[in-house]
């Protein structure tokens, strides 16, 4: 079984009879203009590239409004039954023009256009009061590989939400997509102010654990265990004073021979020690 139909699905695909075989198909030049954020948020829908991305979005009930299909491209065997399920109007496209709206040098033979879902800070959606909250603050995030890279780490993590507070990218740009393998459709992400994330976690009893490289306390001698947000910032400027000086702890993580780790490397240290110390003290 492939997963649940999401709301907005056709009971049927719609193949067109004519393969698309011209880059300059009008169908084919909307899906490159929703490359840019700009688009994306006018049309209010973004694109899902790779058998694995869309199968994840699919089984998260993301609404997937067209498919785009290359089989020349598919990998496997799995792809028809995916494309079947999906239920979307699906369009087959030959393997040049497909390469022209792909987002990977090696395209698969499979894009999805979806719609946006719900980014709202919400308590219910993010459902924080389950037990012991395990938060990772995205603070600037000005790549979207980064972010991508730091919504899977948080997903392996068992992280209860990630909140990408002030970035410079948006969740829905296909670097984010990819980088996160679409974990992002499963993974609780919201989108906010620096500012309304604080007063969000401080609302809900949330400890603020700020990773700089200015910390005092190596981040394994704070307590992650509780209910807890780790922060994390930019690659060009770290966090803002917000983060360092309404801090419940300022963290470090050492270094020896450079002065700092690329972000989505530091988030993934601290939560996997923040998985650590609650295997160790499960009742905390």
């Amino acid at each position: 079984m492939l997963g649940p139909r999401g709301p907005g699905r056709h009971r049927r695909a719609s193949v067109l009879s004519r393969i698309i075989s011209s880059t300059a198909n009008e169908r084919l030049k909307r899906l490159r203009r929703l490359r840019k954020r700009r688009d994306r948020d006018d049309a209010g829908v973004f694109l899902i590239e790779g058998y694995r991305e869309v199968k994840r979005a699919f089984e998260a009930g993301v609404a997937i409004e067209e498919v785009y299909v290359s089989p020349a491209l598919f990998l496997g065997q799995n792809e028809p039954a995916l494309i079947a399920a999906l239920g979307a109007p699906t369009h087959e496209v030959a393997p040049e023009p497909f390469a022209s709206v792909a987002t990977r040098d090696r395209p698969d033979g499979l894009l999805a256009v979806a719609r946006q879902f719900d980014t709202s800070l919400s308590a219910d959606r993010l459902d924080v009061a389950s037990g012991p909250a395990l938060i990772l603050v995205a603070e600037g995030a000005e790549r979207p590989g980064n972010l991508g890279s730091m919504i899977r780490t948080a997903a392996g993590a068992g992280v209860t939400a990630v909140i990408a507070a002030e970035p410079q990218t948006d969740v829905f740009a296909p670097e984010v997509v990819r980088a996160s393998v679409g974990t992002l459709f499963a993974q609780p992400v919201a989108v906010a102010s620096s500012a309304e994330t604080l007063a969000f976690l401080r609302a809900h009893a949330v400890g603020v654990v700020t990773a700089s490289p200015a910390g005092e306390q190596d981040y394994w001698d704070v307590d992650l265990a509780a209910s807890v947000a780790v922060v994390v910032g930019s690659e060009q400027h770290g966090v803002t004073p917000l983060w360092l000086d309404q801090a419940d702890v300022v963290v470090r993580i050492p270094m020896a021979g450079v002065d700092s780790v690329n972000v989505a490397a530091a988030a993934a240290v601290l939560l996997f020690d923040a998985v650590r110390q609650r295997a160790a003290r499960p009742q905390a």
